[in-house]
Formats: C-alpha cells, sequence, structure tokens
C-alpha cells in the first residue's frame, strides 16, 4: 500500500488534537476546543465600531490596540492553532446566599457583593488548566503560550471560533448547560490543529431576560452593552460613577451577574461546584473597607482590576454601597464614617460621601467648608437633587 505523508500528518495531528482537548477537561475545564490562530476580523470590526460609538468609555482591555488583541500571530508569529479552555467558577444555584437582602440584613454587617468570578482567582486555576495542555503540546515539539486573563486576546471570540457557545444578548458567551459562568483562556501553539468549530449559531431566539434585568439598561441591543452604564465597569473605572446610576449599584462593590442571574442557559443543579470564597471575598465589610490603609485593602482585593491599583476606586464605590445598603440602626458608624470622607482631601471622596449623606438624609455632616468650595465637581454635587 502507497504511504501518503499528509494522511499520516492528518492522523497524528487529530490525535494530538484529541489528547490535549482530553486533558484539558481532566485538569478541570468545563469545555475545550480549537481555533485557527488567524486575525479575528469580526473582534476587530466590533470593538472599532463600539469604540466610534462611545460605548466603550475609558474602558482599555482588548480596546486599547484592537490590532493586537484581535490576532494571536503578534504574540507568537509561527502559531497555527489555538486550544481555547472555560473554567466554570459558579452559576446560579451555586450560592444561593446571593439572594439574600443587602446590607446589614447579612451577618449583622454593613456588607457589599462582589460578583462570583471575583470571589477567588478563577483565572489562576484556569491559567494551571491550559498549563496543562501547553506542556502537552510541548512536549511534543510544538512552541505553546499560555494567554489568559490579559487584554491580548478577544477570548470570547476564539471560544466562539472553537464552537464553545454562541454570543447572548448580554454580549457574553453562552456555553450550552453550562451559561457564561466562566471565565476563557488560550493556548497559541505550532501544532496544526483541526478546529473543533464551526461557530455555534444564536440559540437564545426571542428571550430578553439579560436585557430587561439590567439593573442600568447597559444592553442596548442585543449583543451591545455600553459599559458607560454597565455595574461591571463602572465600578472599576477611575472616574466618580454617575450620580443618576449609584442607586442601581446597590450593594455591588465589584463585577454584577445580574444578567447572567436571569439567563436560563445553564440554569441546573451545579451545587457540585467547589467554593473556594469566604464572606470576605464574597460579601466584604463595607467599614472594613472604610477603615482599611492601601496596603490592608490591596493584600485582601489586589486581584480585582483597580483603576491604576488606586485604592480610593474601591473606597469610593463603598461609599455608594453605604448609601444604599445602611439602615437607621447603623447611623452612629456610618455617621463617624462619612464625616470623615467629606473632610478627605480627595475630591473623588468627597463627591461620593456627600451623595450617600444626601441618600441617608445626613445633610448635617456636610461641613460649611464644602458648600463654599471652589471645586466644580465638588458644587455640582452638591447642587444635584437628594437623591430618593
Amino acid at each position: 500500500m502507497e504511504h501518503n505523508p499528509a494522511e499520516a500528518a492528518t492522523t497524528v495531528s487529530t490525535d494530538l488534537r484529541d489528547r490535549v482537548l482530553q486533558l484539558g477537561i481532566e485538569a478541570g475545564l468545563v469545555a475545550v476546543g480549537v481555533a485557527p490562530a488567524v486575525r479575528q476580523q469580526p473582534a476587530w470590526e466590533v470593538l472599532e465600531a463600539r469604540k466610534t460609538a462611545g460605548l466603550a468609555g475609558a474602558m482599555q482591555f482588548t480596546y486599547r490596540n484592537p490590532d493586537r488583541s484581535t490576532d494571536p500571530l503578534r504574540h507568537l508569529a509561527t502559531a497555527k492553532s489555538l486550544v481555547v479552555g472555560a473554567f466554570q467558577y459558579g452559576g446560579r444555584e451555586s450560592h444561593p446566599t446571593d439572594t439574600s437582602e443587602p446590607g446589614s440584613g447579612r451577618d449583622g454587617r454593613l456588607s457589599g457583593r462582589v460578583a462570583r468570578y471575583a470571589r477567588d482567582n478563577s483565572y489562576e486555576l484556569l491559567s494551571q488548566a491550559l498549563t496543562v495542555v501547553a506542556e502537552e503540546l510541548r512536549l511534543d515539539g510544538h512552541r505553546s503560550v499560555v494567554v489568559a486573563d490579559s487584554n491580548h486576546l478577544v477570548d470570547r471570540n476564539a471560544a466562539w471560533d472553537a464552537g464553545l457557545g454562541w454570543y447572548g444578548k448580554n454580549s457574553n458567551l453562552l456555553i450550552p448547560d453550562v451559561g457564561s459562568w466562566v471565565v476563557l483562556g488560550s493556548v497559541l501553539t505550532e501544532a496544526d490543529l483541526e478546529a473543533t468549530g464551526p461557530p455555534m449559531s444564536d440559540q437564545c431566539g426571542r428571550c430578553q431576560a439579560c436585557i430587561t434585568g439590567c439593573p442600568t439598561d447597559a444592553i442596548v441591543a442585543p449583543g451591545v452593552v455600553d459599559a458607560t452604564r454597565c455595574i461591571a465597569w463602572l465600578v472599576q473605572a477611575a472616574e466618580p460613577i454617575p450620580q443618576e446610576l449609584r442607586s442601581a449599584v446597590g450593594d455591588r462593590i465589584y463585577g454584577c451577574d445580574d444578567c447572567q442571574e436571569v439567563c436560563p442557559v445553564g440554569s441546573g443543579d451545579v451545587s457540585g461546584l467547589a467554593d473556594r470564597s469566604t464572606t470576605e471575598t464574597s460579601f466584604p465589610d463595607m467599614v472594613w473597607i472604610l477603615n482599611a490603609n492601601d496596603d490592608e485593602l490591596l493584600e485582601l482585593y489586589g486581584h480585582w482590576y483597580i483603576a491604576d491599583r488606586n485604592p480610593d476606586v474601591i473606597r469610593r464605590t463603598a461609599l455608594v454601597v453605604l448609601g444604599n445598603v445602611a439602615t437607621p440602626a447603623d447611623s452612629d458608624i456610618v455617621r463617624q464614617l462619612l464625616g470623615r470622607y467629606l473632610a478627605s482631601p480627595s475630591t473623588l471622596l468627597v463627591q461620593h460621601a456627600i451623595w450617600a449623606a444626601k441618600k441617608l438624609v445626613m445633610m448635617d455632616l456636610i461641613p460649611q467648608a464644602l458648600w463654599d468650595s471652589n471645586d466644580s465637581a465638588v458644587s455640582a454635587e452638591l447642587r444635584t437633587p437628594e437623591t430618593s
């Protein structure tokens, strides 16, 4: 029988692909696939369009340099394939305490709420699983690089190309039976692996749950999110949280899961998932945050994205949460905290302390010096009608 080198090479490639896909699952990934390492033209067009329309706000990440973040070859010029993995970090039924009342009703503390992906370092576990895949590819003689939790690649587009799921109306990738409760990453490799696509077609149908369930109406069209209204971005941004959206922030100190909570995809039993979070990482105490120094905040919450690594960004959001969750029973500690922050040298913190004082009907705390201030941001905050 005549030997066919091309057929033999394909067989080797298929065997290697199947092996690394299985290794990824064994390493803890909930879905693994392969996409070609080519320019992500659809993702580039979306990034540029959203930037032009002003929907990205000051967001950086993959928006910073779309030419780079949509071209895998910018990071490994000899790459032929992307092995894309999804790590599941939670689901609607894995943390039933999320439905409890906010504020001092939770263990008697003035607590906030953290989005589930940020309650522990899920990206570290994702990277560990992808490293297992990369090492297998290297053993087979192929240079391979792990890309996760960075602005180097549009992960959702890579996962879509690999056929792992489809784009939901909240712009997240929805994986069958899992939903969007995943973090995504890839292994760039020189191995020429057969793709596992094609991309999945839309399976949301007429469902509008995420659109109507967004507390700030940030999903302005199916698959289009206005970052300037999205709580998940607002609590990360360096700028003041817009006054008209602060009440909607509620008790969310970091991130927002609302569009995932209402999504019917992936609503099955996920109680078997490991819960690595703690009270401090899931429902932080606002009193502790507003009393902590910079080093203490960064030590506990340094895995969050914090603009300019400035802990005042966390404190700013904590003041908003305080204004939203405090009750008359908390009056003494709240008045003490707001009194201190109204005297802060940081205009950002003074602005949000003023808002919280107005929200909690504690206008008597605002010193005359602020009313006499020439700071335009402070003056604007004081002139805004009291929040109901």
